[in-house]
């Protein structure tokens, strides 16, 4: 049955995704702005829950938990990662200089990359799908995204002449400055925090109360189950 409520609800947070990926791209350097993991989940979360929006209005089933499970997993990386390391003055990578002084498109990009999407994901789970989908094997799948993408920036890192603006997208992962050695102890912990979120979200799904009355719910039998 088609539920245009959630349909609407999903198209918005793809326009949000994609409006500040698009941003990105025409002020800047397209193939830098591809560099960042927020781009590449931002372009996940704009894909996934644009087709989620068109199954919902048109009556097709969801796609499969485990599949909008990790795109939240990663966006919400995307955006505590932002808002608990890079912009926050007490942490050792921070860039809260940098981000302050965005002005006009790259500020609203900004806030649309690492705040409005990461909460729109969240409110979709939250209110548009049905508890207990998610399974605690996800945690595992799902640490693929962040590992396809320590090896792309290394491997581009390693490309890359000296001296290069962007050379590593994030400080976490910068070789010039903590070495290979620092760069994978960094690698371990965020990748642990990544598996532990994950986790958190699946514990989260399974006890959560459905918000949302059976109307405004989307129902599938997919990779995970009911959703």
């Amino acid at each position: 049955m088609p539920n245009r409520f959630a349909a609407v609800v999903r198209a918005l947070i793809a326009l949000a995704a994609a409006t500040g990926i698009t941003i990105d791209c025409v002020l800047g350097d397209p193939l830098v702005a591809f560099s960042f993991f927020t781009i590449w989940s931002n372009t996940a979360v704009a894909v996934v829950l644009g087709l989620g929006a068109a199954g919902a209005w048109t009556g097709r089933p969801p796609l499969p938990a485990v599949l909008n499970g990790g795109v939240l997993l990663c966006v919400c990386v995307v955006g505590l990662v932002f808002h608990l390391v890079l912009d926050n003055p007490s942490s050792s990578f921070n860039q809260a200089a940098a981000v302050d002084a965005l002005t006009g498109g790259r500020a609203v990009s900004n806030q649309l990359l690492h705040t409005v999407t990461p909460l729109g994901a969240v409110l979709d789970r939250l209110l548009l799908t049905r508890p207990g989908a998610l399974r605690p094997r996800f945690a595992a799948l799902w640490l693929a995204a962040p590992a396809a993408y320590l090896a792309f920036a290394l491997v581009r890192g390693a490309l890359l002449p000296v001296g290069h603006p962007v050379r590593y997208p994030y400080p976490f992962v910068d070789v010039a400055a903590h070495g290979y050695g620092g760069v994978l102890v960094n690698a371990l912990v965020l990748g642990l925090a990544f598996y532990a979120l994950g986790l958190l979200l699946v514990l989260a799904d399974r006890f959560r109360p459905a918000v949302a009355g059976r109307r405004n719910r989307i129902s599938s039998l997919g990779a995970g189950g009911l959703e």
